[in-house]
């Protein structure tokens, strides 16, 4: 057996630093803003809830926290959204930030019911981008675009010097129209509605992975990067009064599960073997000793529903190339209001809660 040391700096009675440990949960900071901020888990809740939100308290109306507002404007509702995309690389497998940027913001409208009619696409270049690689990036969002019956109307460009942007970073806006009726939103889960999956989570996260830190696998992993304006439509065609549409971007499913619960005073039970995670996310995250829950997905759709409706809406996302594997994969509960649990492999239950700081950086 070997023998058994006091680290350096410390002898054998004094008292480690806990500020000194390398903790993978970090300790909250209160003056400054952290990378993990920026995760879509606890810490960016903890930086809306804390410090935004109460900052534009004011300017901005109260409720729950979902992908774009509904406005209404002369006598119809408009959805409208904003978002921003810092992802390295620029270019990954399955996409690039161009399409990424497009996609993500039609998802966005698409989680309030709408149908996208308008985005803008701003630049924030650094200075040394190669004019191919900038070209090729924007006539990537301008197919995206056009692939999703949308157009680009409006932008912006600026520039910066060198180490300043990290190459390029895209901010986009996005108006879209909601049908009479529609009317998702975080905080309209009910005790016994259907939560469905449009597909394998992972895809994303792990791709970009792959590419950071050199990991090969077997079979490829791409990006899920997809505009999910379709599906919906196909969701509302045959429930209307869908609950709630969530995509599990930053933070992963458990983060945007855990936003719903909150909202809506509700627990949600999750069904582990029930939801599709591919072999190689799988082998990956076992590897990084991540957990598949909580890494980001650009193409997936959480949908909530009444149980009534739950066969149809299932029925209509798997007639569709980008929800063939849809699965039902828990149910809304009165239980543990607040949270959400997962029953395992093994018929244990646990709790499934939000990311806690950054699991991976620059991912959307």
């Amino acid at each position: 057996m070997s023998e058994l040391r006091p680290a350096p700096g410390l002898d054998a009675t004094s008292t480690p630093d806990p500020l000194a440990a390398n903790c993978p949960a970090p300790i909250p900071e209160v003056a400054r803003v952290l990378l993990g901020h920026g995760s879509g888990g606890q810490l960016s809740a903890a930086l809306m809830r804390d410090l935004i939100g109460p900052a534009l308290a004011g300017a901005s109306p109260g409720g729950p926290l979902n992908d774009a507002a509904v406005v209404e404007v002369g006598g119809q509702r408009l959805a409208f959204t904003t978002d921003s995309f810092v992802v390295s690389p620029l270019v990954f497998p399955g996409g690039d930030i161009g399409e990424l940027a497009v996609n993500g913001t039609i998802n966005d409208l698409a989680m309030m019911g709408a149908l996208p009619i308008a985005l803008s696409l701003a630049y924030v270049i650094e200075e040394g981008l190669p004019f191919d690689e900038l070209r090729r990036i924007t006539e990537s969002a301008a197919g995206a675009a056009l692939r999703a019956g949308t157009r680009i109307v409006t932008g912006d460009t600026k520039v910066v010097g060198r180490g300043a942007a990290d190459g390029l970073f895209v901010n986009t806006a996005g108006i879209g129209l909601v049908p009479v009726g529609v009317a998702p939103a975080a905080d309209r889960a009910r005790p016994g509605d259907v939560v469905i999956l449009s597909g394998p989570i992972g895809l994303h996260g792990v791709a970009i992975m792959s590419v950071r830190e050199g990991l090969e696998f077997e079979v490829e992993i791409a990006s899920d990067t997809q505009p999910l304006g379709r599906l919906v439509a196909a969701i509302v065609s045959v429930a209307p009064d869908v609950h709630v549409l969530r995509d599990p971007t930053r933070g992963g499913l458990a983060s945007a599960l855990n936003e719903i619960a909150v909202a809506s005073g509700v627990g949600v039970m999750l069904d582990e073997p029930a939801i599709p995670i591919p072999g190689p996310v799988r082998a990956a995250c076992e590897m990084l000793g991540l957990d598949p829950l909580h890494v980001a997905n650009e193409g997936k759709c959480v949908v909530i529903v009444s149980a009534a409706t739950a066969d149809a809406v299932l029925g209509a996302i798997r007639d569709l190339p980008e929800g063939a594997d849809a699965a039902i994969i828990g149910r809304v509960v009165t239980d543990h209001p607040g949270m959400v649990t997962i029953r395992t492999l093994v018929g244990s239950e646990r709790i499934v809660d939000m990311l806690v700081g950054e699991q991976l950086p620059r991912i959307c």
